[in-house]
């Protein structure tokens, strides 16, 4: 029997607000049976439900915790809790430091706080964080974004995928896709700062973070309002030999051996 294939479907890739016909950033992760949300950006949780329902996702991993990754995270928990849902369990919920925390600050309006422990089973990410969630490995390296951020590396029998988050060029997120199938890397910047930190790729970066981690196929997302997804995948290309896409919303990328043929 063949290994089951890995699947990316983008249900959002807008910065660092919603556009009228692209939620902010947000993916699901698919292998065989196992679903996983990865990022919650404004405006995810709508074409999320396409494809499966919060009862049927089998955990939720957020890069970061700035709005265009996570606010989704606030309606996702009316709707375990106080709808049509209904779980035997919290969803698993991986997350950066403060995350729970964080929740709370926005869902409290009573002295008590909000139960949010109820709906997400909330595990605070750390620098090279291993977990198995179903058919799939999800591991996580603290990357450059001025603020605790993570990359992640999905690896199913079937392929490998690696998303950059938010992030500065930066060697752990090079080490993290080394060799993977897809290389999903935003591309927010139009030119590196001079003076300030970076804290972004430009295009140019993510052509070069694919060519370093030899990576089969580059998927250029988060593309920041300056750029057109077109300019942002020709510069890219300029530096990366391979195949190089655009994470267009609701677009499904096929990861592994047996989906590019080889």
């Amino acid at each position: 029997m063949a290994p089951e294939l890995l699947a990316l479907t983008v249900l959002g890739s807008a910065t660092p607000y919603p556009a009228v016909d692209n939620p902010c950033s947000g993916y699901l992760v698919s292998g065989g049976d196992t679903h996983v949300w990865v990022d919650a950006g404004s405006g995810t949780l709508g074409p999320l439900q396409r494809h499966v329902r919060l009862d049927r996702l089998d955990a939720i991993w957020i890069s970061h915790l700035h709005a265009d990754h996570s606010a989704d995270l606030l309606t996702a928990y009316y709707g375990v809790l106080y709808a049509d849902i209904r779980r035997a369990a919290p969803i698993p919920l991986y997350g950066p430091p403060g995350t729970a925390d964080r929740l709370a600050g926005f869902l409290t309006n009573t002295p008590a706080r909000s139960p949010v422990e109820s709906a997400f089973a909330v595990t605070e990410l750390h620098d090279g964080h291993r977990v198995r969630v179903g058919a799939l490995t999800l591991t996580s390296r603290a990357v450059a974004h001025g603020i605790p951020a993570f990359a992640l590396r999905v690896e199913a029998a079937g392929g490998s995928l690696v998303y950059s988050g938010d992030t500065a060029p930066c060697p752990s997120l090079t080490e993290l896709a080394a060799g993977c199938d897809v290389l999903l890397c935003e591309a927010e910047s139009d030119r590196a700062p001079v003076d300030d930190e970076q804290v972004h790729h430009t295009p140019e970066d993510t052509g070069e973070t694919a060519r370093a981690a030899r990576a089969g196929r580059l998927v250029v997302t988060h593309v920041g309002r300056s750029l057109t997804p077109q300019q942002a995948v020709a510069r890219a290309a300029a530096r990366f030999d391979g195949p190089v896409e655009y994470a267009a919303p609701g677009a499904t990328f096929p990861i592994g051996r047996s989906a590019t043929g080889s």
